[in-house]
């Protein structure tokens, strides 16, 4: 069997309170990190997809994932992305700050989103997973 992208995630969605909202930061975010608008509510950086749906505000207990980082092809990237928050009056957790700890050329801004979602943008160029 052939896969247009070969295995992997295929798509994210994300579930959020106010779309207008949403749709505003992400399309603002996305041009920054390289992503590219696939239509009104699904973007994509060529091989991952991500799309919007209102719910309704519940409240669930369930775990989930803790944040998504997206890579940044330069520092120049991450830092442009900090300005934007600044500008935006996001919540920025940390950053932009190199991470040592992690691998010498790690390069980050972590950030929650309007729903609370906690997002990171680095820049990593030596790290081996």
């Amino acid at each position: 069997m052939s896969y247009k992208f070969g295995v992997g995630i295929s798509h994210l969605e994300f579930w959020v309170k106010d779309m207008e909202e949403s749709l505003q930061f992400y399309s603002e975010l996305f041009p920054l990190i390289g992503w590219h608008a696939l239509n009104r509510t699904s973007f994509s950086c060529g091989v991952h997809e991500i799309y919007f749906r209102e719910m309704p505000v519940q409240l669930h207990d369930t775990l989930g994932v803790r944040h998504i980082c997206f890579h940044a092809s330069s520092r120049s990237v991450v830092d442009k992305v900090g300005e934007w928050l600044l500008n935006k009056k996001a919540a920025i957790i940390r950053g932009p700050l190199a991470m040592p700890h992690y691998d010498k050329s790690y390069y980050t801004v972590d950030f929650k989103d309007p729903n609370g979602f906690i997002l990171e943008v680095a820049h990593a160029p030596d790290l081996k997973l």
